[in-house]
């Protein structure tokens, strides 16, 4: 199962469409505000999304929605390339939505599940590490080839590898191994939502979990964005930015890696993992310079850690029967999250600078590292 997935993830991420698709929408004569609308209608598909379908995930196959959501993502890049429209654009990220929401929840359940069943679920934060490691190295990658396939044939050419890599995505979904057996049905679907909801209302361990996962996801891999402007901040010339933007994807990764070594981390060393990260994040943006980003890619390691241990958390302390819906209930206070730090990072940035918003968005790490800190302590006292 685990070659499975880490070539799904690897294959799921490696679409050379991710660095060009912006300039496909501008070339095509869209306008900035066709652009962003675009961009709001793929944020809105997925949070709209999120949540029933991580119930559909607990009412059928898994395995089904894994490997249906990437064809819908290749009909949409097929679409994009072979139409170029504002409204096949705009198709094509409804489609896209739809093809992520389908798998969000259902592949983090499928692999818990079975890995439990095999007895290793402890090493399921050490599995999803490398997966999401897998993926961080096919989006490197897919930059790096972007540019010579776009040089050789055009966007026809890179929108037909990026909906080759959707197919040979959804071609490995297919083995994934998968011995639940769903119980089918709209009444089914309706009772694991219905189920799913009420255990994030009243579990109070899953919803500090749900909470940290959405915390923890967010604000990072919202400041990613920007991390563009950060970099050029620095003074650097523009020929080096890429580089100094593929060090800092090369500590997310390596942050995904460390995962297992992680999982030793109790809860003092992760609210430290947080804090540290926090202040690595704030002194590598104040310093403008481009060695600081070494302590930007730090901490993007860190958070990714971070991220993966907070997700292994939440697995531990879901019931099976409502997995898939609760992790996409994560999922959806992420995506929420994450527009309100798009929101929070613009009027801070407005009035400040680049550097200052990302050590202004270190601090919500940096408090939730207190709390975690202190509850750990007082838990301790209490302790025979």
């Amino acid at each position: 199962m685990t070659a499975t997935l880490y070539g799904y993830a690897f294959l799921d991420e490696f679409v050379l469409l991710y660095p060009l698709y912006a300039l496909l929408f501008s070339d095509t004569g869209l306008t900035v505000g066709q652009i962003s609308f675009l961009f709001a209608l793929w944020s809105v598909t997925a949070v709209v999304l999120e949540v029933p379908s991580g119930a559909l995930a607990d009412a059928v196959s898994r395995r089904l929605l894994l490997w249906l959501g990437p064809l819908l993502t290749a009909v949409g890049f097929t679409l994009w390339v072979l139409t170029p429209s504002y409204w096949a654009f705009a198709l094509g990220f409804v489609l896209w939505g739809v093809g992520g929401a389908l798998g969000s929840g259902a592949l983090e359940a499928l692999v818990y599940e079975e890995l439990d069943r095999l007895g290793a679920a402890d090493d399921y934060a050490r599995v999803m590490g490398r997966a999401r490691a897998a993926g961080l190295v096919a989006v490197m990658a897919a930059m790096g080839l972007a540019g010579p396939v776009f040089a050789l044939g055009g966007y026809p050419a890179v929108g037909a590898a990026s909906v080759l890599a959707c197919l040979l995505t959804a071609a490995t979904a297919s083995r994934f191994p998968e011995r639940r057996s769903p119980a089918a049905g709209s009444a089914s679907w309706a009772g694991t939502l219905r189920s799913g909801l009420a255990a994030a209302r009243t579990d109070r361990p899953v919803m500090a979990s749900l909470l940290l996962v959405a915390l923890v996801a967010s604000v990072w891999g919202a400041l990613d964005e920007y991390t563009p402007l950060l970099v050029r901040d620095t003074g650097v010339p523009g020929w080096a930015a890429p580089y100094l933007l593929l060090l800092i994807w090369a500590g997310a990764t390596t942050g995904s890696l460390l995962a297992g070594v992680g999982e030793r981390l109790g809860r003092t060393g992760f609210a430290a993992l947080l804090g540290g990260s926090a202040l690595a994040l704030a002194a590598g943006a104040l310093a403008r310079t481009p060695a600081g980003l070494v302590l930007v890619a730090v901490a993007f390691g860190g958070f990714q850690l971070a991220n993966v241990l907070a997700d292994a958390r939440l697995q531990r302390r879901i019931d099976d029967t409502g997995r898939a819906t609760l992790t996409s209930v994560a999922g959806l206070g992420t995506e929420l999250v994450t527009v309100a730090v798009f929101g929070g990072y613009a009027a801070v940035v407005s009035s400040t600078g680049h550097s200052t918003a990302f050590a202004v968005f270190g601090v919500p790490y940096l408090v939730t590292a207190l709390v975690m800190a202190a509850g750990g302590t007082e838990r301790g006292r209490r302790k025979p």
